[in-house]
């Protein structure tokens, strides 16, 4: 059986396809660098992630985006010879005024470079590119306030839409119509879309129609998938979803979800963010459903038949940062690190520049890996030695900008040494508690382990004898939620340096471990 998640912590609004024997999901980053995470399989069970296609500045810049800004819902698609992706760059999410940037690019090696962006529109989020079976391109666009699925052609040659913009489908009375991906199957046009929110009433909704000009038609077997609201341990957010076939007669459905925890005052609130599921689906009678006849997300689905079982070496928790590059896990808040993080200057360590304070939207010297299981823990070995009591490095638990801990080494404006927690809830910074003096040189690890509900964290550390030591009391892992943060993102572990006197303090990290504790279903 394949379990769900089958990526877990922060991997939302997947899109599937399928390359000849290759399978390939492409997921949301939001405001984190690079643009877009791409996934790769054999089976559909065991997944690696591989390059990700939005790596130069001139594709993607989000200086200065909002905290879940940026990459919304990426659609991967292929048309035999190309692999094409459209995504959109959310500048501004506020009220009514969404400012939502499409564009297009593509490649012929889906592990190479991608082409320079070709910019589509600005109408809404999450569009999708969708090649017809007679060789047609058309662009399937969702409108700002939800007001209806668009279908306009789009020309690869002058690399521009042409021709006339039709609404073809205005969705259900569920709302909130978005993420449309379009499929020409058999005699049907289907269009699926999620709808309900991107929260706890989030579903799948297929329609169809016999043109791609619509009218589409959502049935009563609607929704394909949503969530058991009764049932607060299984996969809750289900929604969001794009179709693959496995070559050997096989539908699967790849859709969002969540695992939520259930707090003491009765609250759902979700630590690894928004993640992926698979469930097998089928047609019956032309309409699309879940294989088993259920509409609610399952932790387990079926394995495709015809495909041998292609599983994965397990990736390494500790990194000593003995290659001269750094692994595809770790992501930077919006533009690359270029030259403020280097594993040259100091080889087997990774040096980060100082840069601006972690409520920043701009440059920030933070490398961070998301976390993936409620039960996880982080750990790093540093050498730093502030001038000044504007510079801090050390280890972060963040969600965004607004909603993090630090827990690093700085100085006091007295010349003292010291170990600090600094928290920020919704954007209001404050120490947590009273600063812990430390020798102003040599090596200190800092660790950071959650429970196993992933309810609190604890933070230690330890100097030159090894011996970890509690650093304060357990802090709350709520303020890192979905639910707190009013976000589509998940919480992370990082390494964080900051010179806000703008000279450039360097810190060292000798390694870096990230380890999750499974727990099994």
């Amino acid at each position: 059986m394949i379990q769900n998640p089958i990526l877990k912590g922060f991997c939302p609004d997947p899109c599937i396809i399928r390359a000849g024997e290759d399978f390939y999901i492409a997921v949301s980053t939001f405001e984190w660098w690079p643009g877009v995470r791409i996934y790769h399989s054999k089976d559909l069970k065991h997944w690696e992630q591989i390059p990700s296609p939005l790596r130069r500045q001139i594709q993607l810049d989000m200086t200065g985006d909002p905290t879940s800004g940026g990459v919304w819902a990426p659609c991967l698609s292929y048309d035999g010879k190309r692999f094409w992706l459209v995504y959109t760059d959310v500048k501004t999410k506020k009220g009514m005024y969404y400012n939502t940037h499409n564009y297009l690019v593509w490649t012929e090696d889906i592990y190479g470079d991608w082409s320079e962006p070709v910019y589509l529109n600005s109408v809404g989020f999450d569009p999708s590119l969708f090649h017809d079976t007679d060789g047609k391109k058309y662009l399937i666009n969702m409108l700002n306030g939800f007001k209806g699925i668009t279908v306009q052609q789009y020309d690869p040659v002058s690399q521009k839409l042409t021709g006339p913009v039709k609404t073809v489908f205005c969705g259900t009375e569920a709302g909130y119509t978005e993420g449309p991906h379009m499929y020409h199957i058999g005699e049907w046009y289907y269009l699926l879309t999620a709808e309900g929110g991107t929260g706890y009433e989030h579903q799948v909704t297929a329609a169809r129609s016999k043109s791609v000009w619509g009218p589409f038609e959502a049935g009563e077997e609607n929704p394909v998938v949503t969530s058991d609201r009764s049932d607060p341990g299984s996969l809750q957010k289900a929604g969001h979803g794009s179709l693959v076939d496995t070559g050997h007669g096989e539908w699967y459905l790849a859709h969002l979800c969540a695992r939520a925890r259930t707090t003491e005052e009765g609250k759902q609130v979700c630590l690894t963010g928004r993640e992926t599921a698979l469930q097998k689906v089928c047609f019956q009678d032309g309409k699309l459903q879940m294989a088993d006849g259920r509409k609610t997300a399952r932790l387990e689905t079926e394995e495709p038949a015809g495909i041998a079982p292609h599983p994965l070496k397990p990736a390494a928790d500790r990194d000593d940062f003995d290659s001269p590059v750094l692994g595809r896990r770790y992501t930077s808040p919006r533009v690359p690190l270029n030259e403020k993080a280097s594993l040259q200057k100091r080889p087997g360590w990774l040096r980060l520049y100082g840069q601006e304070s972690l409520n920043s939207l701009h440059h920030v010297s933070l490398l961070a890996v998301r976390q993936q299981e409620p039960h996880a823990m982080a750990e790093l070995s540093m050498e730093f030695e502030p001038d000044r009591y504007e510079q801090l490095a050390g280890l972060a638990y963040m969600y965004d900008a607004m909603n993090f801990y630090i827990f690093g080494k700085s100085r006091l404006e007295t010349g003292e040494t010291v170990l600090r927690m600094v928290g920020s809830d919704t954007g209001v910074c404050k120490y947590l508690w009273e600063d812990i003096p430390i020798p102003p040189q040599g090596p200190i690890t800092l660790r950071a382990e959650t429970d196993p509900a992933g309810a609190w964290v604890t933070f230690s550390y330890s100097l030159k004898d090894g011996t970890f030591h509690q650093a304060g009391p357990r802090l709350t892992t709520e303020i890192l939620t979905d639910e707190h943060c009013r976000g589509f993102t998940g919480a992370h572990f990082a390494m964080y340096c900051h010179d806000m006197t703008g000279s450039g303090k360097h810190a060292d990290f000798d390694y870096f471990t990230y380890h999750d504790y499974l727990i099994k279903h």
